[in-house]
């Protein structure tokens, strides 16, 4: 029985991956779709149906094994985190379609490379990549690593409301394209907060203890 049950975590922690793997593409997508104005909205459409089919597919699995297997202590700390997961997870792949909404808004606007727009969607990358590593590797230290790097995400968005403000000043952005970016700079800003919770909820698989214990 073990033995099986092992198996079925591993595809599990294997699933995860993959949809990680998808928020990560998405993301980048969407951060290509501002900064190089390519038309990307149909591979951003097809990653977000595939997350969205990642989830119910992850759900499942998850239920399969707490109604087969009935774990545990950590065996069903390590699933009930995955079932919390899946929901940010879901979440990263819709804010990233927002941000491709906005992106045809700022086609013929050269705003997006003058504010540090690629860099937040990097870092959120990275947030991501490592909040899903830490779960599989059962790695604490990670995961707090994961909610520390969301004030570097937090610093930027500052930055790119300050940069926004002064390309305004200068006369070289209207309002509504100021407003867009600014937009999608906070979507970014929230995909960070979802990698946040994941890392949290990766910490709580391991410990037993979550950020808001009030919850249990």
């Amino acid at each position: 029985m073990r033995t099986q049950f092992d198996k079925q975590l591993q595809t599990l922690h294997i699933e995860l991956i993959r949809m990680g793997s998808l928020c990560e593409q998405v993301i980048s997508l969407c951060a290509n779709m501002l900064l190089k104005k390519e038309n990307l909205s149909a591979d951003i459409n097809a990653a977000e149906t595939e997350i969205n089919q990642k989830e119910r597919d992850i759900e499942n699995l998850c239920l399969k094994l707490l109604l087969q297997q009935q774990p545990v202590a950590k065996d069903l700390r390590i699933i009930s985190a995955a079932l919390k997961m899946i929901s940010d997870l879901e979440r990263i792949g819709d804010q990233a379609a927002d941000i491709a909404e906005l992106a045809p808004y700022l086609a013929d606007c050269d705003a997006p490379g003058k504010v540090h727009i690629g860099d937040m969607a990097r870092a959120t990358v990275g947030m991501v990549t490592r909040s899903i590593d830490a779960f599989v590797k059962s790695d604490v230290k990670m995961a707090a690593e994961v909610m520390a790097e969301d004030d570097e995400v937090d610093q930027l968005f500052e930055k790119i409301k300050l940069e926004l403000m002064d390309l305004i000043r200068q006369n070289g952005l209207d309002a509504k394209a100021a407003m867009d970016l600014l937009m999608a700079a906070k979507y970014f800003e929230r995909i960070g907060d979802h990698a946040v919770n994941v890392a949290e909820w990766v910490e709580y698989s391991v410990t037993g203890v979550h950020k808001n214990d009030a919850n249990f």
